[in-house]
């Protein structure tokens, strides 16, 4: 990482509460290739979450303590802060010495740090929902971007391509995007479906294959300047029914696995293979 921070932009994309088994079974059954297209060898690692909930899991990840491979450990961290006693620091690891956040340190670095929110957490409006996004330069919501909003990603992507385009092209960009669509409600994202039949884990695929349809234009305009450092993944996920859970905030295998990625996308300088890292 030590590489990538100061010659690469570096886009985070958190998939709110999307499921690993769910994300699996959709990329193995081609229901995803704009995802899959990137996937390293085509699927989701499969990880444990920081946090069982939003706040919890983005705090943990903007300290660096990013999804842990569902592996016994210890796993060697791609960013970390200073911290005496550290066992998963390693020598490819980026330090950030000065700094309490990932976000922070990047800024330091010379990176336009950027965030687009989505649920709650990042609306600006309590003031809770002003804590996350307060660790960037650049913060940006609307209710469109909301879980309420049918067209949430598409909007988040619209703003996207906007910041992309109005930065200097010798800037570097950290880009944070927190896409809703997975989260309750996600009913309206499948065909047919009605308030009443509610959120089910079907609709909850139907929601991961509408992100789909509009990720690889986020990745385009990521990847139009130069070579970008992609990480997609969950922050948590969320239970529908399983052993009588519902919901996340709660100790449950639904919540706790999810899908990881990460891998390199390719700029206009080189060759357009683009390379798991």
């Amino acid at each position: 990482m030590n590489e990538i921070v100061g010659s690469h932009d570096i886009l985070l994309v958190t998939l709110d509460t999307l499921r690993h088994d769910v994300a699996a079974e959709l990329a193995a059954e081609g229901r995803t290739p704009h995802l899959a297209r990137h996937l390293p060898g085509g699927v989701w690692e499969r990880r444990h979450a920081p946090g069982s909930f939003t706040y919890a899991a983005h705090q943990a990840i903007f300290a660096g303590f990013l999804p842990t491979p569902a592996t016994p450990g210890p796993h060697p961290r791609l960013f970390a802060a200073r911290f005496a006693g550290s066992e998963t620091t390693a020598d490819g690891t980026y330090v950030f010495h000065d700094a309490p956040d990932l976000v922070s340190a990047l800024a330091h670095e010379g990176y336009r740090t950027v965030c687009i929110g989505g649920v709650g957490f990042f609306n600006k409006q309590p003031p809770l929902g002003s804590v996350l996004p307060g660790l960037f330069q650049e913060s940006h919501w609307e209710p469109s971007f909301g879980v309420a909003s049918p067209t949430s990603f598409e909007s988040q992507v619209a703003r996207a391509e906007e910041v992309v385009a109005a930065l200097p092209r010798d800037r570097r960009l950290f880009l944070f995007v927190n896409v809703s669509a997975l989260h309750q409600p996600n009913w309206f994202h499948r065909p047919g479906a009605t308030l009443a039949d509610g959120d089910t884990r079907e609709t909850h695929a139907a929601a991961l294959e509408y992100v789909d349809r509009h990720i690889g234009r986020l990745f385009a305009a990521m990847s139009s300047r130069r070579d970008c450092f992609a990480i997609v993944c969950s922050d948590h996920g969320t239970a529908y029914g399983e052993d009588g859970f519902t919901g996340h905030r709660l100790g449950h295998e639904s919540v706790w696995t999810v899908p990881y990625a990460q891998f390199e996308l390719t700029g206009p300088d080189r060759d357009t293979k683009e390379t798991a890292a």
